[in-house]
This record gives structure tokens, C-alpha cells and sequence, in this order.
């Protein structure tokens, strides 16, 4: 079973497969990526709401972060640890204040 194993909706002709394989393919790559370049990684796995599904946020020690989309939070567990990163459950653990600062300097930098 893979990382982001779950039933998929075919329409005609396979597309939907075709797609949802691509965006997997994308997704682990722009996160092994971010992970390969930058130091001290962690994810932190956000829950599903009425508006946006199970995500992903992988933040770096200096504060820099990326955030994916991922099917649920048994995917999300298995992708941090095929990257090698630890990975939290964000109600558990809340987001790391570094995070919170890169943000505020982004902010200031750009206005």
C-alpha cells in the first residue's frame, strides 16, 4: 500500500487516476525537495475543516515553510517518515514559533 493509497474516482478515459497520480508524483517531490534543501525539518499535520482537506506543513528551522495538501493524516505520517522528518499532530502540538517569526519577517520585508 502507498503513501497515498486510497480508492480513486475514474472518470472517463482514466483521467482522474492519471491526475491524482501526477499530483501525488508533485507533491512528494516539492517536499522531498524542500526537505533536501533546507535544515532541520518537521511536519506538522493539519485536520481536515469544512473548507479545506487533511494538509501537510513542513517547516524548516529557520521558520521558512511549505504546506501540501495530502489524502489523510495516516498519508501525512507516512510521507514524514519516508522524508526522514518527524511529524505532529498541530492540535497536539501547535506550530513552532519559528514559523510565526519567519512570517512577521516576511511581513516587515516586504512593506
Amino acid at each position: 500500500m502507498g503513501m497515498f493509497s486510497r480508492s480513486s474516482r475514474v472518470s472517463k478515459g482514466g483521467k482522474a487516476a492519471t491526475s491524482d497520480r501526477s499530483a501525488r508524483t508533485e507533491t512528494l517531490a516539492h517536499l522531498h525537495a524542500f526537505v533536501s534543501s533546507h535544515e532541520g525539518c518537521e511536519a506538522f499535520i493539519e485536520p481536515p475543516t469544512r473548507v479545506t482537506e487533511t494538509t501537510m506543513v513542513v517547516v524548516a528551522e529557520t521558520g521558512e515553510w511549505t504546506r501540501r495538501r495530502v489524502p489523510d493524516e495516516a498519508a501525512a505520517h507516512k510521507v514524514a517518515k519516508h522524508l526522514g522528518i518527524p511529524g505532529y499532530d498541530v492540535n497536539l502540538s501547535g506550530y513552532p514559533s519559528r514559523m510565526r517569526e519567519w512570517n512577521e519577517r516576511q511581513r516587515k520585508s516586504l512593506g
